[in-house]
């Protein structure tokens, strides 16, 4: 029996704009229970932004949940010094100076030549044929597969974070999951085979010179896909979408009244492209009246406090000027995106404001959709230029 207010979804409606039910659920109670879900979800932002840390309670630990199963035991699903350690391995990587020094002129090399190809084209649709190989062709790079193609990369990292939220049990979603972490461990596989060259900063390389098990390089490569594909992809072209949608911010921009990183982080307050994270009860425990015990799943609602109105003056528009330090579209506790360094430089300091430097005119033709409530993004984005900057 639920020991929280019970809130019943229809999961294809949540799936396909969950922000109605999410203002709801933070209205209606602290934490509420999901019965087609079977989780407590807390939907208020500063809740959320405590909770995460108290990760004795609120463990990452999940050996039961869809991620471990479909994907194997990565650093996102381990607390304390196991989940330390293995972030510090990866850190050479990531860090604010390699994303400045190594990876910055590559990404920006990758989007010139993407945006070459599509500038003769005068139209295309910025999911697939823009933010998709741009994030693609990124990602290669970052995780050292580069025995992928971009479009391989998006098929495997969607087949993954859709197995990650099949929480409906949708067999054929779970078939397509498997044979994409079978593709991805073809590929590593074929790599980890020949030599890695020492100065290599990919995930790949780095994990194995830190000395890490093969099954965990293997999981966080896994987990480095399912996060640093479907999210850069979303927001580049969903912030895109954004700022087509609200020319005069846009206009903004371009005249450097506001920034390309403003304007990203302001979409993904607005259109979180993490919208939750998975957490399991590891001892009882008391919040705002409901009793959370062990084995409970509890889903940290990152879609919802980033639009909770208690924190956020405008939460339901896209606002460049809107107080938004206190969105936490990256998490809030020790498992704060490792990427997000990689994230923003790929987002605000290439793929958007070259897009727009190329794109003379750039215009939609249609009304983008989107969907999805675990990750949420745009499924299409048709759009038109009138000529190009070259």
């Amino acid at each position: 029996m639920a020991r929280a207010e019970q809130y019943n979804v229809d999961l294809e409606r949540f799936w396909q704009d969950p922000y109605p039910d999410l203002a709801k659920m933070r209205a209606r109670a602290a934490v509420v229970y999901v019965p087609q879900l079977q989780a407590y979800l807390i939907t208020r932002r500063d809740d959320i932004f405590r909770e995460e840390k108290k990760v004795e309670v609120f463990s990452s630990a999940q050996p039961d949940g869809l991620m471990v199963q479909l994907m194997g035991e990565n650093m996102m699903r381990k607390d304390g010094d196991a989940h330390m350690q293995e972030r510090r391995a990866i850190f050479p990587t990531v860090s604010p100076k390699t994303v400045r020094d190594h990876w910055l002129a590559q990404f920006r090399a990758v989007t010139q030549g993407v945006l070459a190809e599509l500038e003769p084209k005068k139209s295309c649709d910025l999911v697939h044929d823009y933010a998709m190989v741009v994030s693609g062709e990124a990602l290669k790079r970052i995780t050292g597969l580069t025995n992928l193609t971009a479009q391989e990369m998006d098929q495997v990292s969607q087949h993954m974070i859709d197995g990650c939220a099949n929480y409906g049990a949708d067999r054929e979603v779970e078939q397509r999951c498997h044979a994409a972490t079978r593709r991805i461990d073809d590929c590593i596989s074929t790599r980890l085979a020949g030599d890695l060259d020492p100065d290599d900063l990919s995930l790949l390389a780095v994990q194995k010179r830190a000395g890490l098990e093969e099954a965990a390089i293997r999981a966080n490569i896994k987990l480095a896909i399912s996060g640093g594909q479907n999210e850069p992809r979303d927001a580049i072209a969903g912030t895109a979408w954004a700022l087509l949608r609200h020319p005069d911010q846009l206009a903004e921009v371009l005249a450097g009244g506001a920034t390309w990183m403003q304007a990203f982080e302001e979409y993904a307050r607005w259109i979180s492209p993490i919208g939750m994270s998975p957490r399991r009860v590891a001892k009882e425990y008391a919040l705002h009246g409901v009793t959370l015990l062990p084995e409970d799943r509890v889903f940290l609602m990152y879609g919802a406090g980033n639009r909770d109105e208690r924190v956020f003056a405008h939460p339901e528009v896209f606002d460049l000027h809107q107080e938004s330090s206190a969105a936490i579209s990256f998490g809030a506790g020790p498992h704060f995106c490792a990427g997000a360094w990689v994230s923003k430089a790929l987002i605000a300091q290439a793929a958007l404001p070259m897009l727009f430097e190329a794109m003379e005119g750039l215009h939609l033709t249609e009304e983008a959709s989107f969907g999805g409530w675990a990750f949420r993004g745009p499924l299409s984005v048709p759009v038109a230029w009138s000529s190009t900057s070259s």
